[in-house]
């Protein structure tokens, strides 16, 4: 068995450097085109190749998103942006058009393909065609269970890799086809411009009585027909292995470096101390439970690994998010002579608050700041300057890019 693969989203350099730190084995970004998270931060062509150095220095590969689904007016675009990454190193591409496949074999002949969930692969004859076309990976579908998926795999060569989803946001439409966007937003999501209508909330309206909306709903406070909960599989590690699933998913590539660095170190131990000791890993599922509820999340469902959902998969009272803790900031420095850390600060904290540093192994450290100062050593109340520099005394050192965060007074936010 192959040690199984932690893949993490990053939406930008930042977050792909938090997700190298806290322990990924690759990470997937974006290019300022082609992919489907238009409304990311993404890469520019120069911070995908400064992101990709970073990455390779710490032993983990990158993947490059290029997986519309593909109009005429896109194609010479695609064959100007593959020339621009072939100097990059990227690890490989992910695609999920027939033709972006053609084009990236004949710009990048020798680069590594993976087959995006995009292209809808359900059956292990479909999964053997694309492999047959010299697809490395395939990104399996969404809508699959442990069986269907341990079917694919021992029907199909070992040479090629599976691919699954296990943390994240789901799709309300099939393996994320979804037209509801371009129809009511005029915003296409197959081309990355999704504007999320599935967590709107919805009235119904008859043709002749315009501007009259009769709510739909299960209780009084509406419906959200659409809104999915969001799929968890940390207690389901060993069914994901015997399943034939390699590369570990995460989904996130708009999530914030809080999300990033609390996935990526929570699946990083959960995984590591399955391959370590299966018993140990069925003895912490609760604390991985209890850490991957401290970032942005919404009731957790588990897709369909194990049934088709049911009502139970849905939220139907809202659209918030949980936000038990929120993002303070990150380490930029620490002088281990004065015992003074100073961070970049993310949202504004005071003297008095309790803040929490994320150690990259798994710890977490809590202090109370009792002081602290500007960068000029002017003393500070509060910090209420995104981006600001503070620093304030510390009994123990963090690596740089530690993220730091502290409890939300209300865990809920839209």
């Amino acid at each position: 068995m192959k040690k199984p693969e932690l893949l993490i989203p990053a939406g930008n350099l930042e977050n792909l450097e938090v997700a190298v730190l806290y322990g990924a084995d690759a990470v997937y970004i974006g290019g300022q085109e082609f992919g489907l998270r238009a409304k990311a931060k993404n890469f520019s062509l120069e911070q995908m190749k400064e992101g990709i150095a970073f990455a390779h220095a710490h032993g983990v590969k990158v993947y490059v998103t290029a997986n519309i689904i593909a109009h005429n007016d896109d194609i010479d675009g695609v064959y100007a942006y593959f020339e621009a990454l072939k100097d990059m190193n990227a690890d490989a591409l992910i695609i999920a058009d027939p033709g972006i496949l053609a084009i990236a074999q004949e710009v990048l002949p020798n680069m590594e393909l993976h087959l995006s969930t995009q292209a809808n692969n359900t059956n292990y004859k479909s999964v053997s065609f694309w492999h047959n076309l010299g697809v490395k990976r395939v990104v399996v579908a969404r809508e699959l269970s442990f069986r269907e998926i341990k079917t694919i795999s021992d029907r199909t060569p070992v040479t090629l890799d599976i691919e699954a989803f296990v943390h994240g946001a789901m799709c309300i439409s099939y393996s994320g086809r979804c037209l509801l966007s371009n129809y009511m937003a005029g915003r296409d999501a197959n081309k990355g411009a999704c504007t999320h209508p599935c967590r709107w909330q919805y009235h119904l309206v008859e043709e002749t009585r315009p501007n009259e909306y009769m709510p739909v709903f299960e209780n009084d406070r509406g419906t959200y027909v659409y809104n999915s909960k969001d799929l968890c599989m940390l207690e389901y590690i060993p069914d994901l292995v015997e399943a034939g699933v390699y590369s570990f998913k995460i989904e996130g590539r708009m999530k914030t470096q809080l999300y990033v660095a609390s996935v990526t170190r929570t699946y990083r131990q959960a995984l590591d101390d399955y391959l370590e000791n299966p018993d140990k890993y069925k003895a912490n599922i609760p604390q991985y439970l209890e850490e991957i509820k401290k970032c942005t999340h919404r009731k957790f469902t588990t897709g369909f690994y194990f049934q088709k959902p049911d009502e139970e998969g849905q939220i139907y009272d809202s659209n918030t998010y949980i936000r038990s803790y929120k993002f303070i900031g990150k380490v930029v420095s620490y002088d281990a002579d004065r015992q003074m850390v100073t961070l970049q600060q993310r949202y504004k904290f005071s003297v008095g608050d309790e803040i929490e540093f994320m150690d990259v192994q798994g710890d977490n450290y809590s202090v109370i700041v009792e002081a602290m100062w500007d960068e000029d050593g002017h003393p500070l109340d509060s910090a209420p300057h995104p981006k600001q520099h503070i620093q304030f005394k510390l009994d123990r050192p963090f690596l740089k890019n530690t993220i730091v965060r502290a409890k939300n007074a209300s865990p809920l936010d839209n």
